[in-house]
């Protein structure tokens, strides 16, 4: 009795005592916590008033031109050394994130999804890259099946479920690609806005295209005029995925060269449709133009069967429709690259590199 009455003494003791260190604990964290966002506060001011300082600068020299060059030269230098360092470092998330937008909203509702860290937001961008690496082998795979099997096995009449499934799959690819690249223009990547709306028109034209009745019944005349439009929809998928393929190696290789040379911020992305060296633009930009024009012709082909009455759906038009104003935004946004890309180009023969701007602080 005497031994079962010290060892509950003993652990009361023991239970006391493990209570007092973690009040001591919490008590500690809660410290540390107060400090560390007085700290952050603090240093999100310094960098506000740095941007601001830095953003007045900028627009002096730019409207100044009575500069001597050389001078001009080295505060251009000194200004972007420190804009790198602003923009690019770790001081880069003490600034305030962009807005995080309706989308996103929708979606996700009232969360913040700034990372405050160098290292998440990087994870983030990579993730992104691999995703797109990786869904632009089913962009291909896809189609690709589906037109061999309506070859051989379908006798030239493709069953509804299969193209539902893809167009299903597109809807979801689209929708997760517009929400990763929301997520990192807010955490500071420079996608230019069109792809995002680009992945948005591509999202409602797949959630419309499901609602479209492509049934028919093999061996019929009227399957083969009722599905022209889904077999090119299909053959310019299997083109897109093969450029997308194309697009995503070459385009990440230019960028980590980008990267060093400091013509761009670890956390932007392989987005837009150049992004190569010489070499490979001669490749890439005939098989994008080409693309875009083959777009351009199944919209209008889409709207043709509609208007004579072939395939009397208002599915059809929208689709039709879509499709055109894609093809015709990809080839805007393609040309403003290429001329943006020339005139980059040319005004960075004249600066230092990134490392060497690092290099020398």
């Amino acid at each position: 009795m005497g031994d079962s009455s010290s060892n509950g003494d003993s652990l009361m003791e023991e239970a006391v005592r493990a209570a007092e260190q973690a009040r001591e604990l919490q008590d500690a964290a809660a410290a540390l916590v107060s400090r560390a966002w007085a700290d952050e506060q603090s240093l999100r001011q310094r960098a506000v008033a740095l941007d601001s300082d830095l953003r007045r600068l900028e627009s002096v020299v730019k409207k100044n031109r009575g500069l001597d060059p050389k001078v001009g030269e080295k505060i251009e230098e000194e200004l972007y050394r420190a804009r790198c360092f602003l923009t690019d470092g770790d001081a880069a998330t003490l600034l305030s994130s962009k807005s995080h937008g309706k989308f996103l909203r929708m979606f996700l509702g009232p969360v913040n999804v700034h990372a405050n860290r160098k290292e998440v937001q990087l994870k983030v961008k990579e993730e992104y890259n691999s995703y797109k690496d990786r869904t632009a082998f089913l962009f291909l795979l896809f189609p690709s099946i589906i037109l061999l099997m309506r070859a051989y096995f379908w006798a030239g009449c493709m069953p509804a479920l299969p193209v539902q499934l893809y167009q299903a799959w597109l809807l979801y690819l689209y929708t997760t690609l517009a929400l990763r690249e929301n997520i990192l223009r807010v955490n500071g990547s420079d996608i230019r806005p069109w792809w995002i709306y680009h992945h948005y028109c591509a999202m409602l034209m797949a959630l419309i295209s499901l609602t479209w009745e492509i049934k028919g019944q093999p061996g019929q005349p009227d399957c083969a005029n009722k599905q022209k439009g889904v077999q090119l929809f299909l053959a310019w998928a299997v083109m897109q995925g093969f450029a997308m393929l194309l697009q995503n190696r070459y385009q990440r290789q230019r960028l980590y060269t980008r990267i060093a040379l400091g013509k761009a911020k670890r956390m932007d992305v392989v987005w837009g449709e150049t992004a190569g060296v010489e070499g490979q633009l001669w490749l890439l930009c005939p098989i994008l133009f080409t693309l875009q024009g083959f777009e351009a012709y199944v919209g209008f082909l889409l709207l043709k069967t509609a208007l004579a009455g072939v395939i009397p759906e208002w599915q059809v038009i929208a689709c039709g429709v879509l499709l055109v104003v894609m093809a015709v935004g990809n080839f805007i946004n393609t040309v403003q690259t290429l001329m943006s890309k020339s005139r980059f180009k040319q005004k960075m023969k004249k600066s230092k590199s990134k490392q060497d701007i690092m290099k020398s602080s």
